[in-house]
C-alpha cells in the first residue's frame, strides 16, 4: 500500500471540514463588523507623528469643559475624561470638536504600546501646540492611559512625548444624538452644541427645518466649537428638524422634529437616531 503523507492527510481533512461547514443565511444570522473594519473603510488607518503634552489634574479631563463647549460632560461616559485639546491642525477653529483619535507611544520605557482613543474637546494655543504640525494636549487622565501598567506617574513626569496617532470613528454605544440650546437662544435666533455624532464625530454642515414646512433647509452657520446658529431675523416655528452632515463619509442624518415646540434655553434635546 502506497505510503500517504500526514500532511497530505491534514490538508484533505481540512477541505472536507471547510466544504461542510454551513452558514446560516437567515435574517436571524447577523454578523457584528468589528470596528476596526469601519474605520479602514472611512480613515487612512496609517499612523503618523505627533507631539503630546497633559494638562490639569494628574486623574482629571483637562480643562473640565473647554473651548468645544461640552462642559462638564467631558467627564462622564461616553468621554469618560479620554479626552484631547487639539493645536490649531486638529481643533480646526472648533470645526475639528468631536473628532476621535487614537493616539500610542513606544519611544519611551514607561509606554505600554498599545493605542487610546481620545476625543478633541478643547483647544490648544502657544508654547508646543502650535511649534509641531500636530499637536495632543492631553487630560492627565488620557496621557496616563497609554502608560505601563502602574507607571502612569512616570510617563506624566516624562513632559513632551512623542507619539503616534491615527483618525478613527467614533463610537458611542447606547448613548443619544444630543442638541444641547444655547441660553441666548429667543424666537428670531436658535443655536445649539451638538454631542455624540457616532462615526465621522465632527461636522461639515448643520442645517434646520422649520414646522410643517416639508422642502426648505436652511443653513445653521458655525457659532463656535461644537455649536452651530440660526440668526432667522424674525420668529422661528418650532418643532424643527436638524439635518446633520460629516464631512469625511458625506453622511448626512436627519433629526426629524428633535427641537419641539416650547423649547426652553439651557434644555437638551436627545434623538434616537444615529450614524
Amino acid at each position: 500500500m502506497a505510503f500517504i503523507p500526514h500532511h497530505f492527510l491534514s490538508c484533505v481533512l481540512l477541505a472536507f471540514f471547510l466544504s461542510a461547514l454551513h452558514v446560516p443565511t437567515t435574517s436571524a444570522f447577523k454578523p457584528k463588523l468589528l470596528n476596526f473594519s469601519r474605520v479602514e473603510s472611512s480613515f487612512n488607518s496609517d499612523w503618523s507623528p505627533a507631539g503630546a503634552t497633559w494638562y490639569g489634574g494628574a486623574d482629571g479631563d483637562g480643562s473640565e469643559g473647554g473651548a468645544c463647549g461640552y462642559g462638564t460632560t467631558v467627564g462622564q461616559a461616553p468621554f469618560s475624561s479620554m479626552i484631547a485639546a487639539g493645536g490649531p491642525s486638529l481643533f480646526q477653529s472648533g470645526k475639528g470638536c468631536g473628532a476621535c483619535y487614537e493616539v500610542e507611544c513606544t519611544e519611551n520605557e514607561h509606554c505600554s504600546g498599545n493605542p487610546v482613543t481620545v476625543v478633541i474637546t478643547d483647544e490648544c494655543s502657544g508654547g508646543p501646540c502650535t511649534a509641531e504640525s500636530v499637536h495632543f494636549d492631553l487630560s492627565g487622565t488620557a496621557f496616563g492611559a497609554m502608560a505601563n501598567s502602574g507607571q502612569a506617574n512616570d510617563l506624566r513626569n516624562v513632559g513632551i512625548l512623542q507619539i503616534q496617532y491615527r483618525r478613527v470613528e467614533c463610537n458611542y454605544p447606547g448613548v443619544s444624538l444630543a442638541f444641547h440650546v444655547d441660553s441666548g437662544s429667543n424666537p428670531n435666533y436658535f443655536a445649539c452644541l451638538v454631542e455624540y455624532e457616532q462615526g465621522d464625530g465632527d461636522l461639515a454642515a448643520v442645517e434646520l427645518k422649520q414646522a410643517l414646512d416639508s422642502d426648505s433647509w436652511l443653513p445653521m452657520q458655525h457659532s463656535w466649537g461644537a455649536v452651530w446658529k440660526m440668526e432667522a431675523g424674525s420668529a422661528l416655528r418650532a418643532p424643527f428638524s436638524i439635518r446633520l452632515t460629516q464631512p469625511n463619509s458625506g453622511n448626512t442624518l436627519v433629526a426629524g422634529n428633535v427641537i419641539p415646540a416650547g423649547w426652553q434655553p439651557g434644555q437638551t434635546y436627545r434623538s434616537m437616531v444615529t450614524f
